[in-house]
């Protein structure tokens, strides 16, 4: 039986005003629309004049079923008061594209239009994602601009290196969708029931050298891991992420070490947990590595046929984390004796929990039947869930310990 609540993402049910100003990234804003309506936000769209230049208001009334507002001197009705009635009821608003001019506007609190209306009507986050030629993005007054919005808790997301409209490579070119929602999905989970905790979560698999370009590995995805860091920063948390190999995109908020082989994860964990809360181990870590890796290529020839690797094993990261009051979650990914196997670990590297699961059906997959075994011998036994659910699920456990860790003083 599942006994934690799955927490929602903070975006779900939340209601978001996407101001779309006149740059060519305007495009891009019917993706965040599309994606933020996807995880089950109430999205309306703020179009300004040159916005609807590029993208038209048929598409953002499609994406988001909700009209769209492109002037502060639309009619006012007994429930609706244009941008007052915009602006008290969003949860956070979101400007994508940021052209240097509106940044300029809501720097200085202009209102001449339903954005700049809306948003000093409002008392809700403000997210901008600035989009706009590298010199007029360096220019001191756009600094002096977003400096003054980030002065009253404005976030700013982006830019980035690319291409420009110019053509030209620069800094200045609107972040992509998905960061952008990542950038929501924190900002609006700030104040969660992980809000003040830290956790430092592994994820993907380890590669340990034979030669300069061949290396022991696995099929991990780091799929598991990334669900986890995701939930966590839903939930308030301050997130470090260790990746091995991995497929996914870091989510947006956590900060991130690479690493590659066991001895390189052990350092990075062993700086992460100093005054971390949990430490959740679900990397692929090797168990072996070859002794004495080759400096230089193996010649298939050199071999007559045969390759003989001395292999030594690797260091047992969670078990050499040893901190009071630091709460410690394994993974256990077994072929046979599943629970047996997993419960040796709790005890063997002094887990508060640890989730057992079969290797073959869950490394590199997209879901996971997961086992939950804590020390006083409790198995809970989970159904088969989508690893992002399973992550969510993970979370709210993490949640209880910390709850119980507290209560204990």
């Amino acid at each position: 039986m599942i006994t934690d609540s799955l927490p929602d993402s903070p975006i779900e049910g939340a209601h978001i005003l996407l101001g779309v100003s006149g740059g060519i990234a305007a495009y891009k804003a019917a993706d965040i629309a599309s994606k933020l309506v996807q995880l089950g936000a109430h999205v309306t769209v703020a179009l300004t004049e040159n916005g609807s230049r590029f993208v038209g208001v048929a598409t953002f009334e499609a994406i988001t079923q909700q009209p769209v507002h492109t002037s502060v001197f639309a009619p006012w009705t007994q429930d609706w008061h244009g941008h007052i009635s915009l602006g008290q009821r969003s949860d956070a608003i979101v400007v994508a594209p940021a052209t240097a001019g509106v940044i300029a506007r809501l720097a200085n609190g202009m209102a001449e239009d339903m954005l700049g209306a809306s948003v000093l009507a409002s008392r809700c986050p403000l997210l901008i994602a600035p989009a706009m030629e590298e010199s007029m993005y360096q220019h001191l007054a756009t600094q002096q601009n977003i400096d003054t919005l980030r002065s009253r808790g404005g976030v700013v997301v982006g830019p980035e290196s690319g291409r420009l409209a110019s053509g030209d490579l620069g800094f200045g070119r609107m972040s992509e969708p998905a960061t952008i929602v990542g950038a929501v999905r924190a900002t609006l989970g700030l104040n969660g029931v992980l809000a003040g905790r830290k956790l430092v979560i592994t994820a993907g698999g380890t590669r340990e050298p034979i030669d300069p370009i061949r290396y022991i590995g696995n099929r991990s995805s780091g799929l598991m891991g990334y669900s986890i860091a995701q939930a966590a920063i839903d939930s308030g948390a301050d997130v470090t992420l260790i990746c091995g190999t991995t497929a996914p995109s870091a989510p947006y908020g956590a900060f991130v070490m690479n690493v590659e082989t066991v001895a390189d994860m052990k350092a990075a964990v062993d700086e992460a947990v100093t005054n971390a809360d949990v430490l959740i181990m679900t990397a692929a870590v090797s168990d072996f590595r070859p002794a004495n890796a080759f400096t230089s290529k193996i010649k298939k020839a050199e071999g007559n046929g045969r390759l003989s690797l001395h292999l030594e094993t690797t260091e047992d990261i969670l078990a050499s984390i040893q901190r009071p009051n630091l709460i410690k979650i394994g993974f256990a990914a077994e072929t046979a004796d599943l629970e047996s196997n997993a419960q040796k670990k709790i005890s063997a590297k002094s887990l508060d929990l640890i989730v057992a699961n079969d290797a073959v059906a869950t490394i590199g997959s997209q879901t996971s039947k997961a086992t939950l075994i804590e020390p006083d011998g409790t198995i809970e036994r989970l159904p088969m869930m989508d690893k992002r659910e399973l992550g969510r699920f993970l979370v709210a456990r993490v949640s209880s310990l910390l709850d119980r860790r507290d209560e204990a003083g």
